[in-house]
């Protein structure tokens, strides 16, 4: 790769947040160093902005929702954030909300995030996960489903948005039944304010 076509390629990339290894794959570059050092200098320039360690963007106008699925990975975006911009939640969250293997609280350029740990199988499973914009994100009823999960019964202002055929079909994935008697519950409840 000629020098000039180092910030080309990233420019070019439809990601707008990277990780040092993104950039070493991209640029087919064997020394991670000659990455770092070239990366340095293209921040000191004003060409990237470094987010923070180990992370950078094309400028400060990143997708924050792609940066919280590349802090700590694997992870995608659930809970409070997805049920608030699906509608099911009514409550404003100024955080975002990701699972991850790991529970963090951290904030990145004035943007709250707040990791929540999983067990690596529920985390890697692809079930009501979508992958869209370089980010992954639950379905509303995968979502649902975390919320249950780590914090036991979960209040849902609109409950008839849910698609109860998916969150049976995903129930599996956590093999927990006390989980599962909740997620029943929540359910019958759902069918009998309905009537």
């Amino acid at each position: 790769m000629k020098k000039s076509e180092y910030l080309e390629a990233i420019l070019r990339s439809p990601k707008s947040v990277f990780t040092l290894e993104d950039v070493v794959l991209l640029w087919q570059e064997p020394s991670t160093q000659a990455v770092r050092v070239r990366l340095s200098y293209y921040v000191r320039r004003g060409k990237l902005h470094r987010i923070r360690k180990g992370l950078y963007a094309k400028d400060t106008n990143y997708s924050k929702l792609e940066l919280a699925t590349r802090i700590f990975t694997p992870a995608y975006v659930s809970f409070e954030t997805i049920l608030a911009q699906e509608g099911l939640i009514f409550q404003f969250h100024t955080r975002i909300s990701v699972a991850s293997y790991l529970t963090r609280d951290i904030e990145v350029d004035g943007q709250g995030y707040s990791f929540r740990k999983v067990k690596m199988s529920i985390l890697t499973h692809p079930l009501g996960i979508e992958n869209r914009d370089e980010s992954s994100f639950a379905s509303r009823e995968r979502a649902f489903l975390d919320m249950v999960y780590l914090h036991g019964d979960t209040h849902v202002d609109n409950p008839n948005d849910l698609n109860w055929d998916k969150i049976f079909d995903m129930l599996p994935i956590y093999r927990n039944q006390s989980m599962e008697r909740r997620v029943r519950r929540a359910y019958k409840d759902q069918q009998e304010n309905k009537s």
